[in-house]
C-alpha cells in the first residue's frame, strides 16, 4: 500500500484553502442489532448448534403407554472470518496537515468497519435464496428461504407446512398471503408451531408500498369501505444494505430472536505504529465475527422476478 504523501495531498498544506471536506455524511444506522441476537463467543474457532427434534402426538391409551423417540436434527457450525484494513501516512505530512485531515483518518478506518459489518449482516437476507457458507454451514444443506426443506424425522410429508419461499411483490395482498403460510409452519414431526409475524424486511425501494400496507385506514387498491387488516400488524425494517430493489421478508422477531446470531470473536480493535527508518505512520484495524442462522422458521422470503 502506498503511503499518504505531502507531494499528494499538497491541498492538505496549501494556506489558500479556507477548509477540506472529509466524511461529513451521516452515517448509516447499524441495523445487526434489530435482525441478529449477539451473543457471546465461546473462546473457539467456531461455533456449533444442533437440533433436537419434537415428541409426537400422544396416542390412545390401550392398557400399556406407548414410548416416543426425539430425533437428531440439523447442525449449523459457524466459523469466524477474519477483516482488517489500514493506512500509511508519511510524517512530514501528518505534521504540516494545516486541516488536521490525516490526524482524524484512523475515525475514518472506524466509519469503514461500520460499514463493512452492516454489508456482512444483511448478508443473511441478500443470500437468502442460494446455499451461503461464507459465515456458517447448515447440514440441511438447502437456502434459508427454500420449499426445499426436509427433516431427519422418517415418515413424516414435507409437502406441506416446509415451505418458505414465495415470489409474489410486496402488495397487501403478497402480506396476507405470507402470514397465512408462516401459520402453517410444522415442526420435524410435522406438528404445527405458534407464529406470529410481525416484522417486514425490506430495500428502500420498496419503502412506499411498506407504509401503505401498514397504514392504510381502508383496505388497499379497492372503492369499498373495508378496514386494512394489516394496519398497525407490522414493524417495518427498511435497510439500505439489501440489494435486491424486489425481495423482501416477513419474520416473526420472537422466532428470530432464537434462530439468528452474531458473534464477535474479536470486537473492532485499532493499532498505531511508527516505522522506525521510513517515519511513516501506520494505523490498522482488525475484527473477527461470524454469523449464522440456526433455523428457518423465523422468516418467509419472496423472491420476486
Amino acid at each position: 500500500m502506498i503511503p499518504h504523501t505531502s507531494g499528494a495531498f499538497g491541498d492538505l498544506l496549501d494556506p489558500r484553502f479556507q477548509k477540506i471536506f472529509h466524511e461529513q455524511y451521516n452515517q448509516i444506522a447499524d441495523m445487526l442489532g434489530e435482525l441478529y441476537a449477539m451473543i457471546p463467543h465461546n473462546g473457539r474457532d467456531v461455533m456449533t448448534w444442533s437440533e433436537v427434534g419434537a415428541f409426537g402426538d400422544w396416542t390412545q391409551f390401550n392398557g400399556r403407554v406407548n414410548y416416543d423417540s426425539l430425533y437428531q436434527g440439523y447442525d449449523t457450525t459457524a466459523t469466524y472470518v477474519e477483516f482488517a484494513s489500514g493506512f500509511q501516512v508519511e510524517r512530514k505530512l501528518f505534521d504540516d496537515d494545516q486541516f488536521n485531515i490525516m490526524d482524524r483518518r484512523p475515525q475514518g478506518l472506524a466509519t469503514a468497519a461500520q460499514r463493512t459489518r452492516q454489508a456482512h449482516g444483511a448478508r443473511l437476507l441478500n443470500n437468502a435464496f442460494t446455499v451461503d457458507t461464507y459465515f456458517n454451514v447448515r447440514s440441511e444443506g438447502v437456502a434459508m428461504c427454500s420449499n426445499s426443506h426436509t427433516t431427519t424425522a422418517p415418515g413424516v410429508s414435507t409437502a406441506a407446512g416446509f415451505d418458505n419461499l414465495g415470489t409474489s411483490a410486496l402488495s397487501a395482498t403478497a402480506v396476507a398471503a405470507a402470514r397465512i403460510a408462516m401459520t402453517q409452519f410444522r415442526d420435524d414431526r410435522g406438528n404445527f408451531i405458534q407464529t406470529a409475524p410481525n416484522e417486514l424486511w425490506y430495500p428502500p425501494n420498496l419503502y412506499e408500498e411498506a407504509e401503505e400496507i401498514v397504514a392504510a385506514v381502508g383496505k388497499l387498491d379497492t372503492a369499498n369501505n373495508n378496514p386494512n387488516v394489516h394496519k398497525g400488524r407490522f414493524t417495518l425494517k427498511e435497510w439500505v444494505y439489501m440489494t435486491d430493489t424486489n425481495n423482501w421478508f416477513m419474520s416473526d422477531s420472537a422466532l428470530r430472536a432464537q434462530s439468528v446470531y452474531w458473534i464477535d470473536r474479536v470486537e473492532k480493535e485499532f493499532a498505531y505504529a511508527e516505522d522506525l527508518d521510513t517515519i511513516i505512520a501506520k494505523w490498522r484495524g482488525y475484527m473477527r465475527y461470524a454469523q449464522a442462522f440456526i433455523d428457518w422458521r423465523w422468516v418467509y422470503g419472496h423472491q420476486v422476478s
